[in-house]
């Protein structure tokens, strides 16, 4: 049997998670797999992806990268990032294509809430952000008011105020691009009335 350390930098090569076929790759099978899980050497956590179980502190960060390549930080991940909210979000708030299989993103650890969007809406604002020395998708400030905008009353009043106060006053929010965005996600008549005065 692989021992823990060679087990580790395998993992480490895949970002510490790592799916049933690179397992396979590894030539780690089934029982190999099920006697891993039983040792409490690596746990499932989710259908087909594998993490290791041991000192290394693999960032949430990475593993989302690692599951969900896809995915666009959004809404109150995106506003902790721009820093438009101090709350630390209890789950990972992520955009994809609502024609991706829901049960793809049901997951014990770690934590997510995804945002399903048409594919021509998807793409709209988005930016590049390091986090944890990885390279992720975000919303920019001005894509993340929009749809603070959008769903608003789903929201916490006191994230939503505090978001909408924090691009206000950003000294490099640009205001064209809201606008732009706000058309076209349908909440034009909402930025103008909240942030017409500003603008």
């Amino acid at each position: 049997m692989i021992s823990v350390k060679q087990l580790a930098l395998i993992f480490s090569k895949h970002g510490g998670v790592m799916t049933t076929a690179q397992l396979h790759d590894a030539k780690l099978y089934y029982a190999d797999i099920q006697t891993l899980m039983q040792n409490e050497t690596i746990e499932k956590i989710k259908r087909g992806y594998y993490r290791l179980v041991d000192e290394t502190d693999y960032s949430e960060a990475n593993m989302i990268h690692q599951l969900f390549p896809e995915a666009i930080l959004c809404m109150d991940t995106a506003l902790f990032y721009h820093k438009y909210s101090d709350r630390t979000p209890a789950a990972w708030h992520i955009a994809v294509d609502k024609n991706n299989r829901k049960t793809r993103y049901k997951l014990d650890y770690p934590a997510i809430k995804p945002y399903y969007w048409e594919e021509k809406l998807l793409h709209i604002g988005q930016s590049i952000i390091v986090i944890d020395d990885c390279e992720m998708t975000i919303y920019s400030k001005e894509r993340t008011i929009c749809d603070c905008l959008k769903y608003r009353n789903k929201m916490d009043r006191e994230i939503f105020n505090k978001a909408i106060q924090g691009f206000i006053f950003d000294a490099g929010k640009d205001i064209p691009a809201l606008m732009k965005y706000a058309k076209m996600l349908r909440v034009e008549k909402q930025a103008k009335e909240l942030l017409g005065i500003w603008l």
